[in-house]
């Protein structure tokens, strides 16, 4: 059960597959491919894995959308396969567990609420950057309200600045934060092997009849595609990623 892939990188040990975000050049941001990759990887696993764990770089989980891939030519596949990766990691048969060191931004959040388990260490950092380019973290939303509650979600998406993992832990954002975060999520895999798939299937399918995620799919998707589909936005994030300005930033 090998598979060959370009952005990520798959390793197998019974019973838990773990998925790291391999971007490096590009701060493990968000494209197609990606998506394209760790949907064909859970796929691929689901049937003999009950635990998928993602991982990012150690300065850097996930920072979001790859703003080059955003403004380049060629048909892209929107924002329906993300909403449903995070859909796949939130409901599927399996428990998900992200283990975050480093910096995560925009969608990277999105990755991260969707799992049923975060772990990360004393470097973590978490942020909503979208509303500096006139942006929103339309896909995103359904599942941190989930996770932190409406008005939390509100103000990290409002003041667009990081917070630490300490602050994260305290909005319930993180589960369990450790300067050794390797040794902790050793810790969590030990006992979540006790679990038998059945009993992991049949819990999550009561948690997603709880909090019905297909709900919002419709609404976060056309939110998304209104605000990347607004020229003033695009030339925000084209500006930015050839001068690496912010919009309200001058040039020299």
């Amino acid at each position: 059960m090998t598979t060959a892939y370009q952005t990520i990188r798959v390793r197998f040990q019974e019973p838990v597959c773990f998925i790291q975000f391999y971007r490096p050049e590009d701060n493990n941001t968000i494209n197609d491919l990606l998506l394209t990759e760790c949907t064909q990887a859970l796929r691929q696993y689901q049937d003999v894995a009950t635990v998928f764990v993602l991982e990012g770089l150690p300065e850097v989980f996930c920072f979001g959308a790859d703003f080059k891939a955003a403004t380049g030519d060629g048909e892209k596949l929107g924002p329906e396969p993300l909403y449903d990766l995070w859909m796949q990691l939130a409901t599927g048969p399996f428990i998900s567990v992200a283990h975050v060191r480093g910096k995560t931004n925009a969608g990277g959040i999105g990755f991260v609420a969707a799992c049923d388990i975060v772990i990360a260490d004393d470097s973590a950092q978490f942020s909503l950057s979208e509303l500096l380019f006139g942006l929103l973290p339309a896909c995103v939303m359904p599942f941190l309200v989930r996770r932190i509650g409406f008005q939390k979600a509100q103000y990290l998406t409002l003041m667009t600045r990081p917070v630490s993992v300490q602050q994260a832990h305290a909005w319930g954002l993180v589960d369990a934060f450790d300067s050794q975060s390797d040794a902790l999520l050793r810790t969590h895999l030990l006992r979540l092997r006790y679990l038998s798939r059945q009993g992991i299937q049949r819990y999550k399918r009561l948690m997603h009849a709880l909090y019905d995620l297909s709900q919002s799919r419709s609404l976060a998707i056309d939110a998304n595609r209104e605000v990347f589909s607004d020229r003033d936005n695009l030339q925000r994030i084209e500006r930015y990623v050839k001068t690496g300005l912010f919009p309200w930033e001058s040039e020299p």
